[in-house]
Formats: C-alpha cells, sequence, structure tokens
C-alpha cells in the first residue's frame, strides 16, 4: 500500500478547514490502495515525528500559514531537521544538490493560507522541496482571508489529486 503524508501546521480555524478537506479529498471513495497519515507538523519537534515518517512516505501534502513572508516556523521546523536524512544534500560550493536525494521524484502538493499575502510562504516551500527533488504535483492552493466552500472544494481535489496520483504510480 502507498502512503500520503500530510503534514501541516493548522494553529487557525482557517487552515484545520483547509486541512481537514485536504484529507477528506486524499480519503476520497474512489482513492484505492492509499494510506493517508495526517502529522502535525509540530510532531517534530516534539518527537513524535521524524525522518522516517517522510522516508516511509511515498508522497506528501504540505500545509502552511503565511508568516512574515514565511512559512510557518512549525513546518520550516520539519525541514531543518530531516533534511539531511531525508536526501537534502550540498554540492561542493554549498548549494543544494538533488540529484541523489533519498525522496528524490516524489510527488507533493502545497496549501498555505494567509491574510494578505502568500508570496514568500510558497516561494520559500518550494525553494526547499526543489532542492530535495521533489515533483510538483498539482498547482499551489493560495488562499487569502476568510475560508469558504470554494476553497474547500479546490483543498478536496488537492488532497484526491495528490492521492490518485500514488494509486497510478
Amino acid at each position: 500500500m502507498r502512503r500520503l503524508l500530510v503534514v501541516h501546521h493548522s494553529p487557525t480555524r482557517s487552515l484545520r478547514s483547509l486541512t481537514d478537506a485536504v484529507l477528506e479529498g486524499a480519503q476520497d471513495d474512489a482513492i484505492d490502495g492509499v494510506e493517508v497519515v495526517s502529522c502535525a507538523a509540530l510532531d517534530f519537534a516534539t518527537g513524535v515525528a521524524d525522518a522516517d515518517d517522510l522516508l516511509g512516505a511515498d508522497g506528501y501534502l504540505l500545509g502552511t500559514s503565511a508568516n512574515f513572508g514565511y512559512m510557518s516556523g512549525a513546518l520550516k521546523h520539519v525541514f531543518d531537521s530531516t533534511y539531511l536524512r531525508i536526501g537534502g544534500a550540498l554540492s561542493a560550493d554549498g548549494s543544494a544538490d538533488p540529484s541523489e536525494g533519498a525522496t528524490k521524484g516524489r510527488p507533493f502538493g502545497l496549501y498555505v493560507h494567509g491574510r494578505y499575502d502568500t508570496t514568500g510562504a510558497v516561494r520559500s516551500v518550494l525553494s526547499i522541496v526543489g532542492s530535495l527533488g521533489w515533483r510538483q504535483a498539482s498547482e499551489v492552493l493560495e488562499v487569502l482571508g476568510d475560508v469558504g466552500e470554494q476553497e474547500r472544494a479546490r483543498a478536496y481535489e488537492l488532497g484526491a489529486t495528490v492521492a490518485a496520483l500514488l494509486m497510478e504510480d
């Protein structure tokens, strides 16, 4: 069975609503042979989760708030604490080298919620997962302000899309 790991920082009602919809989509009745595992990003700070959880997954859905033009500190900690173990590597000049990464090529999806702007948060996550060699499986879901049914439907679709890709692999 394939495993989809949903790593999220959902401290607000809006982000919890998006995360719930992503999880519902990933567990749609049409999805078969994919185990969906939800993991709070803060679990990596408390030792409940670690690099082995990322290594054991076949794909990822990442959820974060946009905080001061960056991803949440909790999601950043996930990458800070696991980067080298999950395949992050540095080339001789100190730049990222995804050529030999243990998780290279794995699909991912990203959803970001912010009040006014999500640009920096999206850029920061895409930079890190790009250096890991992960494959973007769907357009980034960026939501500003209140989360309504339209945004929840898009989150559901994101979850279902990434899970379906794992089902087909």
